[in-house]
């Protein structure tokens, strides 16, 4: 007979789990027949002796089987969503899921809320005012149906194993272990019912994974996931030593994504938004022709039309004015020069003491407070211009800010770096 304290015992002396073993523990841990200092154990033990393939494809299962998994069949499009690892500045899918639903394809985007230095989409979208981001399953669909895409807080009933293991994982230090990572992101984009699935994994000093090596890791792992679920996956790898865009916190975000939707987005931003579009489109079968362009999606005005049709969907007045600050405070380029760097830890936490992220997931957070970057690496800067402009609600936040952000721009005078691109490679099915 299969107990915890067996399976514990075997993982940390590093044999297999078997595929029933798995599907035990997860129908026993929802009966609350293992305790949550036996699934810590065992976390540890997955931790220190990771998961093979066919134990990472039965646990994900496992995790999926847990919950209800949406039924998509009656939008009448193409399914397909993305998912990003997330970063500072990364308010892509605020221009995506409308610029995708405008080619023809239906995205049904079930996202998060901010942890740390780096932002949530659903806290971009809740300042906009009458945003609601917290649907029902029925409701979901209809935005789906109506709009084309969908952005929203995932319900309670998908991959419900997945919130309890997350939050012992988040207290038991074992949030880094990369199979669990691809099982928490996949189990709950598999129930979501999408077709098809476009993962951008960021790299960099502003990243969850700050090497190359673990990244590529990560995604070569959910697409294998994904594949092997019938969920036809790729992954972008993008860089996250500097903020993307110029704009980092909530309603600034919201500002800079419609203007990118207006065809004014900066071009690290649209670069990053297109590249996965295009992945994106290829999948759901959508390409090759006009109506199936993303930028010509943009030109013609589709993707801001469909952007509004979403917010209006969901409750939101697309042309309500967005929170503005009350206090604002530069910070100077430190010296005469060209940019050269920008540290994207730095700003994310910046913003984040500044007001526009959270420490604790019940924290609030201010909608208007952020950071706009006056200027990015590759441009000339002379000193004591600014570089970075900070927004708060409260003058006493830009102390803390500011004190992170020292050392967080590098000037040099040997002429402009040379453009890098932000898309580094792409992950396809082994």
């Amino acid at each position: 007979m299969t107990d915890a304290v067996s399976l514990i015992r075997a993982k940390r002396d590093g044999q297999r789990l078997a595929d029933d073993d798995i599907r035990w523990l997860f129908e026993a841990y929802a009966r609350h027949e293992v305790a949550d200092e036996q699934m810590s154990a065992l976390l540890m033990a997955i931790y220190f002796r990771g998961l093979d393939r066919a134990e990472l494809r039965t646990w994900t299962a496992a995790m999926i089987a847990s919950g209800d998994r949406l039924d998509l069949s009656s939008v009448g499009r193409p399914t397909v969503d993305k998912h990003s690892t997330g970063g500072v500045g990364d308010k892509v899918s605020l221009i995506l899921a409308p610029l995708v639903a405008a080619c023809g394809a239906a995205v049904p985007q079930l996202s998060g809320r901010g942890l740390g230095h780096t932002g949530g989409t659903l806290d971009k979208l809740d300042s906009i005012p009458g945003f609601r981001s917290a649907l029902t399953p029925d409701e979901t669909l209809a935005v789906l149906a109506s709009a084309g895409c969908v952005i929203c807080a995932a319900g309670s009933g998908l991959a419900p194993a997945d919130r309890r293991l997350y939050a012992l994982r988040d207290v038991t230090g074992t949030v880094e272990s990369i199979p669990l990572i691809a099982s928490s992101i996949m189990s709950k984009k598999i129930a979501e019912g999408t077709s098809a699935l476009v993962l951008d994994v960021k790299v960099g000093s502003g990243a969850f994974m700050t090497s190359y090596e673990r990244a590529r890791e990560l995604a070569e792992t959910m697409v294998a996931l994904g594949e092997e679920h019938g969920v036809r996956t790729r992954a972008l790898l993008t860089r996250m030593d500097v903020p993307l865009g110029r704009a980092v916190g909530n309603a600034v975000e919201v500002e800079e994504s419609v203007q990118a939707l207006q065809g004014h987005g900066p071009a690290d931003l649209m670069e990053v938004t297109l590249a996965l579009a295009r992945q994106m489109l290829a999948l759901a079968g959508i390409a090759g022709n006009t109506a199936g362009d993303p930028a010509a999606a943009i030109a013609d005005g589709r993707a801001l039309a469909a952007y509004r049709a979403m917010v209006r969907a969901q409750g939101g007045d697309p042309d309500a004015p967005l929170p503005q600050a009350a206090h604002t405070r530069v910070l100077p380029a430190p010296a005469s020069g060209w940019l050269t760097g920008l540290d994207a830890l730095k700003v994310g936490i910046a913003a984040w003491r500044l007001g526009a992220g959270r420490a604790r997931k019940e924290d609030d957070v201010s909608a208007s407070a952020g950071i706009i970057c006056l200027a990015k690496p590759g441009e000339a800067v002379q000193a004591g211009q600014p570089l970075l402009e900070l927004r708060a609600d409260e003058p006493e936040r830009f102390g803390p800010a500011l004190a992170v952000l020292e050392g967080a721009a590098a000037v040099s005078d040997q002429g402009p770096p040379p453009p890098v691109s932000p898309v580094i490679s792409e992950v396809g099915p082994a």
